[in-house]
């Protein structure tokens, strides 16, 4: 038995009459008829029940078409899974992301590759900016989603947009005029990542304090936002984080307030080797930067 002879079996079952399944088949109709009857001495049944007016499936033979229909449904995905393994769409999709990004996105462009790309595992790693930098450039990751700046010749950064920054409290604060931010945070203890976690982020924050004036005491760090939010939450102290945060946690007890300095901001950025042989990661990277590009 061979493929052709379940092929030419299914079209005549599909068609119910042997001229038309061997027009479709695009052979003539005396070797069809002949392939089917091999097909049934090697089975020893009957699968068609055939005269002049008709043809019609025996018992035997609607058993068969069904078998015939998974096994032809499971080699036609055997033979896709092994087009997607040759052009690298199978295999493992490796992305970094850091905890003070808002991921919805994320999320959505991951569901959308499920469908696009069903036999590529992703899997996700929470790490510092700093470290996926090392991570990309060793190859140990394909696509990151990071803060800039980036100080690699050897990755490619995108742009996805420019986050402000905000304070963020334990209790809601009237509005506070610039002149009145300084008396009112310069006594305060602040909360925020550590300096080898994100040091860049720390460079940020002490240049906001300076430009508001004074210089902050931070008494707490934590290596992840949602930690520096819950001690915020808990009356430890205040912070100064990304306002893309406030979608992203707005179900915590924390109040978010403006500081009204655009100037100051952080570049979100998805980061990868300049070249990319992933089908897989580069159409991750072009939804992905289309998904922002649209908000």
């Amino acid at each position: 038995m061979e493929i052709r002879h379940l092929i030419y079996f299914k079209t005549v079952a599909e068609e119910l009459h042997f001229r038309k399944a061997a027009s479709k088949l695009f052979i003539s109709q005396p070797p069809l008829s002949r392939q089917i009857k091999e097909l049934e001495e090697e089975l020893g049944v009957v699968l068609f029940e055939r005269n002049n007016k008709r043809v019609i499936l025996t018992d035997a033979g609607v058993y068969f078409k069904k078998e015939v229909d998974g096994i032809l449904a499971k080699l036609e995905e055997g033979k896709n899974i092994a087009r997607q393994i040759h052009s690298s769409v199978s295999g493992e999709l490796r992305i970094g992301y850091i905890s003070s990004t808002y991921y919805d996105h994320l999320v959505d462009i991951l569901k959308e590759m499920r469908l696009a790309f069903p036999h590529v595992k992703t899997r996700l790693y929470e790490v510092p900016s700093v470290k996926q930098v090392k991570a990309l450039e060793d190859g140990k990751l394909d696509i990151g989603i990071i803060r800039a700046p980036v100080h690699s010749e050897k990755l490619m950064v995108k742009t996805l947009f420019n986050d402000p920054f905000v304070l963020v409290t334990q209790q809601q604060l009237p509005k506070l005029q610039p002149n009145k931010l300084k008396d009112f945070l310069a006594d305060k203890p602040f909360i925020f990542f550590s300096q080898d976690y994100a040091p860049e982020f720390n460079l940020k924050l002490l240049e906001i304090c300076r430009r508001i004036g004074f210089f902050p005491e931070i008494t707490h760090e934590a290596n992840n936002v949602h930690s520096i939010l819950r001690l915020v939450e808990n009356g430890l102290g205040v912070s100064i984080v990304p306002a893309s945060l406030m979608r992203q946690y707005s179900s915590l007890g924390v109040y978010f307030a403006e500081l009204n300095m655009d100037a100051i901001t952080t570049e979100v950025v998805l980061v990868h080797k300049h070249e990319i042989s992933n089908l897989a990661a580069n159409w991750f990277i072009e939804k992905f930067l289309e998904r922002y590009a649209r908000d």
